[in-house]
Order: structure tokens, then sequence, then C-alpha cells
């Protein structure tokens, strides 16, 4: 069955994931460093990793199954998702496919290489209202494809 996994520390649409869950009666695991609050459900769970920087990406990938949803913005943590067969979405909505994944990587690379150079200082922008629309419409299209491709209603 169609579950939904959270590289947890850092992502801002933990709510948004809650009420999408809720409507489609998914489980959700949500996957992290430290401890922290979660909705009071049977169905969300949060596990606490520790040990090395990779722990909670490490537990995800073996984790994950065909048609499982991971929600992440980190770029080789979602190709190693995508070849287990998951769907990928980071937090802006933005999916992770397998044609879209190495222009990521690359676009990875090369901002590393900015930061360490000097010529780009700052981080991501903001997560706004619209990152957050297309979020829940990229994790209602998933969900709607999956569901469709197992014969679900």
């Amino acid at each position: 069955m169609l579950h939904i996994y959270v590289d947890a520390d850092a992502c801002p649409v933990k709510d948004e994931i809650y009420r999408v869950a809720e409507r489609y009666r998914l489980k959700v695991t949500l996957v992290a460093n430290s401890p922290f609050r979660v909705p009071f459900d049977e169905r969300i769970k949060l596990v606490v990793v520790s040990g090395s920087f990779d722990a909670a990406d490490d537990w995800i990938v073996e984790t994950v199954e065909t048609n499982d949803i991971v929600v992440t913005a980190d770029i080789p943590l979602a190709s190693r998702c995508l070849k287990k067969g998951a769907r990928v979405i980071g937090s802006t909505g933005k999916p992770f496919t397998d044609t879209t994944i190495g222009q990521a990587l690359a676009g990875r690379e090369l901002s590393q290489h900015l930061r360490e150079s000097g010529l780009i200082t700052g981080g991501p922008a903001p997560l706004g209202k619209q990152d957050r629309s297309r979020f829940l419409q990229q994790l209602d299209q998933d969900i709607q494809a999956i569901r469709r491709s197992a014969g679900i209603r």
C-alpha cells in the first residue's frame, strides 16, 4: 500500500502532508535525526535515527518501496529513491523524475562549487504560498497516479 516517507529534519511542508494523508488515509513515516512532535494518529510515525550524517537518508532508502512517495529537498536522496521505484517530490512541489534527476544533480554540484568559491553566499528562498500550493497539487497528482496504476479508487 502507498506510503509517504518524509526526510523530516528541515521539511517545511509537514502540515500539508498530514492533511493529504488524512484525506487519503495513508501512512506517513517521518525520518529525522532528532525527535519532534507529530500528530497523534496511528498512521503517522516518527523514526529517529542516530549515527552518521546520512543515517536518515539511508533508513529511507532501505525502507522505501516501488510506488511509495518520498518528500525531500535532498537531491542525492531523491536519486537513490528513484532507483528504488519511488516517486519523489521536493518541498516546493517540484517532482524529481528519472528524466530530471541528472540535471538536478549537476545543478547541485555547480551550486556547491559556486558556494565554495564565495560567489554564492545565500541559501534557497523561503517557501511561499505558491510553493505550498504546487506541493499539494503534485502530491495529490502522484497519489492519484499510483492509485490508478494499482487499480485503487
